[in-house]
């Protein structure tokens, strides 16, 4: 009998025994399910981590490079407005010169035009003046040639340079631009504001008035 209750409790110490390694094993189980899937989890997390590092590396790396790009733009676009008013100003430099150059070659000979024209005048007053001499022998004659042929040597030579006679005569209409009243008086016949007398031719170089012709006007 003593014998059969042993063996009983062997049995059941043997089924506890059985029981407990089984539960053990269950709980070994689960816990190493469970932390399989904190590990995924883990895992997972640190690549999504990783992922929003990447993006948000990224988008900084976009930003310097827009920041770069539009930095870059602002420096062209001053480089290319320094680089236009450079241009402008060197067109601004070079009309300036051609024109300075071009003034050079028209009026350059002016002062030396100036001291020429007492004398011209001279020259036309001394022919005038010998003209109106009656009985001219042939020595007053040959002068009068020579002085006539001088004057127009003179004039195709100042023509040729660029100055040109105002020689207003009676009738003309009255032009202040080229034309200076020495006095202004009521001539029967004439028309207001026209010259009716001229006292000294004027010139123009190049275009470029000179000096005006000195008249007297109608009023």
């Amino acid at each position: 009998m003593s014998q059969e209750n042993n063996q009983a409790q062997a049995e059941a110490q043997q089924e506890l025994a059985e029981e407990g390694a089984t539960a053990s094993a269950e709980v070994t189980g689960n816990e190493a399910e469970d932390k399989n899937e904190q590990t995924e989890q883990s895992k997972a997390e640190q690549n999504e981590n990783e992922h929003e590092a990447a993006d948000e590396m990224a988008a900084l790396k976009a930003e310097e490079l827009i920041k770069r790009v539009k930095e870059a733009q602002e420096k062209a676009d001053e480089n290319w407005d320094i680089a236009l008013r450079a241009k402008a100003e060197m067109d601004n430099v070079r009309r300036r010169t051609e024109k300075e150059i071009a003034n050079a070659r028209k009026f350059g000979i002016e002062k030396l035009a100036n001291e020429l024209l007492p004398v011209k005048d001279s020259m036309e007053m001394g022919i005038k003046a010998v003209k109106e001499i009656e009985n001219q022998d042939d020595v007053t004659a040959k002068i009068l040639e020579g002085m006539d042929m001088t004057l127009n040597m003179m004039s195709a030579a100042m023509e040729k340079v660029g100055i040109e006679e105002i020689a207003p005569e009676v009738g003309d209409v009255f032009n202040p631009e080229f034309h200076q009243a020495m006095s202004m008086q009521e001539v029967e016949g004439a028309k207001s504001n026209t010259i009716v007398s001229a006292f000294q031719k004027g010139y123009t170089l190049n275009d470029r008035l000179m000096r005006p012709a000195m008249v007297m006007v109608a009023k």
